[in-house]
């Protein structure tokens, strides 16, 4: 398998395009207009407190307050040895014991504000390096869940509590795996310098304020993705390509010469057919290769996925045709989450199956699929109506959200009026008009869509007013934000236009 990453440098926008085997994997997407905050790290103030919620307000100088929950606001204690999220009850803790308003404290971003909420906080500071996390405020070492080996886990693990600071903790991160001590000693000194610097900065300035900004989305990608899995990562600005050159060469000298300027007379996403995959990225219905295909919904709560047959009929009966359909459909469905950065609550609903290692089969491969992603997923089984229920970690904003935006005819819904629905509401507004007018000749001016409609029924109007010997004609505008139930009125008076 060939990675590649594609860096797309402008104006306006950075975008990294991660290809495996020429296929779209992954799209990051930061608009210079509206920078990302996760990662960011402020000094904010409580603005209020909910008991009720278990969480609390904090102003951080947003223009929507941040949300803090009381798992992320109590100190920091020994976590399972994991990167991502660990779940624990916290019943036993009231967060107006831990908060007041008005107390000032340092919150980091965690994720990203999504629709009508603010950003979550945490007052858990990750301070991630190449290597290493460092927890500012914890006192344990964690090695990544992805890094399999035992072996290799208890060699980690004594490197990183030799290296690890006094009362702070250290994570190991994936890309550590097979490296030595010399790897994480720079990463350590890097990080610890930064928290000090983060601490001075804590004690002076107005409160909110930021107090630490993460790299873009550029330097982000070198320090976070650009792994020994990556076989060439290309960028098309050319002051971009030397830093990112002088990066390398300080976090891993190896990879440099992977990275490559890209020079040539085109857009670099159109090279890579890179734009023609977002758009399909985009798209309710994803075609599977089987003839199957599976369609991809957004509600307000959850994500909702369903697979069907399609065109595809199968060689020899309708179990193993339903049976290859929905494992295809696993590898789809994960790649989609992925590319999509779905995340919440997803609900799938596979071809029915009786077999009940049919469904084991199913389930095994989503889990299966799902191990690339590196956003924490969970599937939590199949209910006795047969839909499969998990979970993907959510971060940051969708794909969709990013590049799309609710239609003003269907304000979301995905459904408008029917021409024969806009139509019968214009001829009521003919009507009414007809009803009061004195005009001798009119002109109305509607949607192309219900002109014949229109044309049908403008008669029977007519002759309803026919003792008013209007003439009546009817157009249709060549306005392209004309509405479908928009009527416009032209009253002609010795053949000159009124209105």
């Amino acid at each position: 398998m060939i990675n590649e990453m594609i860096v797309d440098v402008n104006e306006a926008e950075i975008r990294v395009g991660i290809l495996e085997d020429k296929e779209l994997a992954e799209i990051h997407i930061e608009r210079t207009s509206h920078q990302g905050l996760v990662g960011n790290i402020y000094r904010g103030k409580v603005s209020s407190v909910l008991p009720g919620m278990q969480a609390a307000f904090i102003d951080i100088g947003y223009e929507k307050n941040a949300f803090l929950y009381v798992g992320d606001a109590i100190p920091q204690k020994d976590y399972s040895d994991d990167e991502m999220e660990v779940y624990r009850d916290f019943a036993e803790y009231s967060i107006s014991d831990i908060l007041k308003v008005g107390q000032e404290l340092t919150v980091q971003v965690i994720k990203e504000p999504i629709g009508t909420k603010g950003p979550r906080v945490s007052t858990h500071i990750t301070l991630p390096g190449r290597n290493l996390v460092l927890l500012p405020n914890a006192d344990y070492v964690g090695i990544s869940r992805r890094i399999e080996s035992d072996e290799e886990r208890q060699k980690l693990k004594k490197i990183a509590e030799k290296l690890k600071p006094d009362n702070m903790g250290l994570i190991v991160r994936t890309v550590s795996e097979g490296k030595n001590e010399e790897d994480f000693i720079e990463d350590v000194s890097f990080l610890t310098k930064l928290w000090e610097k983060i601490k001075q900065m804590e004690s002076s300035g107005p409160v909110p304020r930021c107090i630490h900004k993460d790299v873009n989305l550029v330097y982000r990608s070198v320090r976070d993705l650009f792994t020994w899995d990556i076989d060439r990562f290309v960028i098309n600005d050319e002051k971009e390509y030397y830093k990112v050159i002088e990066l390398v060469e300080m976090i891993s000298p190896a990879l440099k010469n992977r990275v490559e300027l890209f020079q040539k007379d085109y857009d670099i996403f159109d090279y890579y057919q890179i734009e023609t995959k977002i758009q399909r990225a985009l798209s309710r219905k994803v075609w599977l290769k089987c003839g199957g295909y599976i369609v991809i919904d957004k509600t307000e709560a959850l994500t909702v996925i369903d697979v069907n047959t399609g065109k595809f009929v199968g060689n020899n009966n309708l179990e193993d045709t339903v049976l290859k359909t929905n494992i295809e459909a696993t590898r789809e469905i994960a790649k989609q989450l992925r590319l999509r950065d779905i995340g919440g609550i997803v609900i799938i609903d596979f071809i029915d199956m009786n077999n009940s290692e049919h469904q084991q089969m199913v389930l095994d491969s989503l889990k299966q699929c799902l191990k690339n992603d590196r956003t924490k997923a969970i599937v939590l089984g199949m209910t006795q109506l047969g839909l499969v229920e998990m979970t993907r970690k959510k971060m940051r904003q969708e794909l969709s959200t990013i590049m799309t935006c609710d239609c003003p005819l269907c304000e979301g819904t995905g459904k408008v009026y029917t021409s024969e629905t806009n139509a019968m509401e214009v001829l009521k507004k003919i009507k009414e008009y007809l009803g009061t007018t004195k005009a001798k000749e009119v002109i109305f001016e509607v949607h192309p869509s219900v002109v014949s409609v229109i044309e049908e029924n403008i008669n029977k109007i007519s002759d309803l007013n026919a003792a008013k010997k209007v003439d009546v004609r009817v157009s249709a505008s060549t306005s392209s934000d004309f509405k479908p139930n928009e009527l416009k009125i032209k009253v002609i008076d010795n053949n000159s236009l009124l209105c």
